[in-house]
């Protein structure tokens, strides 16, 4: 499975509406992949949403050391294939990261993320948080 921004808030925030699901869902994916944007953009929003500084890094610091979860690093070649991403599909209002995500989910043949992003969706995947 992919964890996207959104999964990752709902795994650390207990307030979050699908916490519990996300951590089922969590601990029974069999592999767990992530990059480098999905990082950085999930610390920026656990502090618009107002969450302990401390523990968000703790938390990243933690999720880095873990073995369970794959973390690629977003190079030039992968930068490249989103934003080719991006100008395929300029009728929607996927972020560079979320282009990215899906590009990586290609090339692993990922076909689930935990998110609750309804772009997942629109680009054929399947969003494991949220309504549906």
């Amino acid at each position: 499975m992919f964890i996207d921004t959104s999964g990752f808030l709902c795994l650390l925030h207990r307030s979050e509406p699908f916490h519990q699901e996300a951590i089922d869902k969590y601990f029974a994916a069999p592999r767990k992949l992530t990059h480098g944007y999905v990082l950085a953009e999930f610390v920026a929003v656990a502090q618009v949403r107002g969450l302990q500084r401390e523990r968000v890094l703790l938390f990243i610091s933690d999720l880095l050391e873990n073995p369970d979860i794959r973390t690629v690093w977003s190079g030039g070649a992968l930068i490249a294939e989103g934003l080719s991403l991006l100008n395929k599909r300029k009728d929607k209002s996927y972020s560079l990261c979320d282009a990215v995500s899906f590009v990586l989910m290609q090339q692993f043949d990922i076909p689930d993320a935990l998110t609750t992003d309804h772009h997942f969706e629109q680009e054929g995947y399947i969003r494991l948080l949220g309504d549906r």
